[in-house]
């Protein structure tokens, strides 16, 4: 029984394609970030990662972007869980848990009724739509062609399906984020508790 899910998606920037640890991409779209390698979301990434190598070669990636890598604000993310909170209001989706890190999401959240993928793309959506609104998307003065902000988040998300005997843990791990971090601890308006059930296997 699939009770929810625990996701994460990163800022722009955040976790390149063909990060050394592995990514959720299956394409690397720039050229100059491709000489670093192919993308890692299905090569079997074995052994442990040398942690000084593995660091300065996605420092040396990034700065090959097209912009500076996202870090969002506190402002930046408090318009971002607003963001999450609309779309709650609008939608009734069951948010658990969320921890909004400078370069990264996490959520645990109830079965969706659609594909996680096109959750969490409605879920960035409804965040920028937010940070525009307040004037502090990151690339707010950054247009494409087609007059549009460039996107604040990355592509892609990484999903695992919680059974009931994995959604405390998962949960706890969420909430504990920031404090691990070296932040406050975060409590957002539209989480709440699973239901019994969904803690039940």
């Amino acid at each position: 029984m699939i009770a929810g899910y625990h996701i994460i998606f990163g800022a722009y920037g955040h976790w390149l394609p063909n990060d050394p640890a592995g990514s959720w991409s299956e394409f690397v779209g720039s050229w100059e970030l491709f000489r670093y390698g192919r993308a890692t979301k299905k090569l079997a990434l074995t052994g442990k990662v040398d942690r000084s190598s593995f660091d300065a070669e996605r420092a040396a990636a990034k700065q090959l972007l097209r912009r500076k890598p996202v870090e969002f604000t506190g402002l930046q993310a408090r318009a971002v869980g607003q963001g999450f909170a609309s779309y709650v209001e609008r939608s009734g989706l069951l948010i658990w848990a969320c921890a909004i890190m400078p370069d990264h999401v996490h959520l645990v959240v109830g079965p969706p009724g659609m594909k996680v993928e096109q959750l969490v793309i409605q879920l960035k959506g409804s965040a920028t739509q937010r940070l525009l609104e307040e004037g502090i998307h990151p690339f707010q003065h950054q247009r494409d062609k087609h007059g549009r902000p460039h996107k604040c988040f990355a592509r892609g998300e990484w999903k695992v399906y919680l059974d009931p005997d994995d959604v405390e843990s998962a949960i706890k791990y969420v909430e504990d984020n920031p404090i691990n971090e070296g932040l406050p601890a975060q409590r957002w308006r539209f989480v709440t508790r699973p239901p019994r059930d969904a803690l039940r296997g």
